[in-house]
């Protein structure tokens, strides 16, 4: 009876976040290329101090710029709170002005759909990702699946033995909505401290790393802060004028993103996303064929007789 009960329970909950979580999945499994193209196209050496400190002096000569950030994978560097001017973004290969990148864009507007949905409701993105952790455990409750080569048997197949990777997902999305890092309290200092320049931040980031490995670099939490693609690994540094420190690692963030090991683990997000996309088209057909199912079975029982032909 219990079992009866869950199922119901299952079908109907998933039924009733049905376009929210395809919405989620999708979104999340284009956001889990981003990781893997900014470590395929990273190249040692492609941008140096010298070439970004000369884009920052012609562009924001007072200084005033807020922050930067890189996308490699569109070749733009975009200049952040240009006083009159907004953002500035520029083609990396010639050092000219352009327009922002086509893949950054697609990528950005993903992002926001991923976190807003399209009208802002957070509120809805934090429920459907409580919705698929309880899906989750309402399949586990219903016991042990016997796995046959029908699409039920995958359907239950998958969800049970890719459970701890499946679940991992909404948990770590849940720990970033609600913020919380795992990370110890405390950290590198900096917080507080009046923001260098940006030209001068960055000049302390470039003597011990490369300048190609930039993500961002930019104030966040009352600390100047830059991201770095490290081998994939996605670390941030505080930049003060004494040098760089590493902050905690922010654990659910980087596993939720894909962004700790690079290419392996994009590649691991986007199979999760695939899975998860496959666990809803498979729930949907099952739903599906069971209610076509007694329409099947009363045309057979109750046969339409053919029309009779005129005399």
């Amino acid at each position: 009876m219990l079992k009866a009960w869950l199922f119901r329970l299952h079908r109907w909950l998933a039924l009733g976040f049905a376009v929210p979580l395809a919405l989620l999945i999708a979104t999340g499994a284009i956001l889990s290329v981003e990781p893997i193209l900014q470590t395929v196209k990273l190249s040692p050496g492609e941008l140096t101090l010298a070439r970004i400190d000369g884009w920052l002096a012609a562009k924001d000569p007072a200084g005033k710029a807020r922050g930067l950030s890189y996308r490699n994978y569109d070749g733009r560097l975009t200049i952040q709170g240009v006083p009159e001017r907004g953002n500035v973004t520029l083609d990396t290969a010639t050092g000219l002005q352009a327009a922002d990148g086509g893949l950054a864009g697609f990528f950005g507007a993903s992002r926001r759909l991923h976190e807003h949905l399209l009208f802002e409701l957070d509120w809805l993105v934090i429920g459907s990702t409580i919705a698929m952790v309880v899906l989750m455990l309402m399949g586990v409750a219903m016991g042990l699946p016997r796995l046959r080569n029908t699409l039920g048997g995958w359907h239950k197949g998958v969800a049970w033995f890719g459970l701890p990777l499946l679940i991992a997902s909404p948990i770590t999305g849940l720990f970033i909505a609600f913020g919380i890092s795992l990370a110890p309290a405390g950290g590198p200092g900096g917080r507080g401290e009046e923001p260098l320049p940006l030209r001068e931040a960055l000049a302390i980031v470039a003597r011990d790393k490369d300048p190609s490995q930039l993500i961002w670099l930019r104030m966040r939490g009352g600390r100047q802060l830059v991201r770095l693609n490290e081998n994939g690994a996605f670390n941030v540094y505080s930049v003060t004028r004494a040098g760089l420190s590493e902050t905690p690692k922010n654990w659910p963030r980087l596993i939720h993103e894909g962004n700790f090991a690079g290419i392996w683990s994009g590649a691991l997000n986007l199979a999760i996303s695939l899975a998860l996309a496959g666990l809803l088209g498979t729930g949907f057909a099952i739903w599906l064929r069971r209610r076509l199912r007694p329409r099947r079975r009363d045309r057979r029982a109750n046969p339409v007789a053919p029309p009779a032909l005129a005399s």
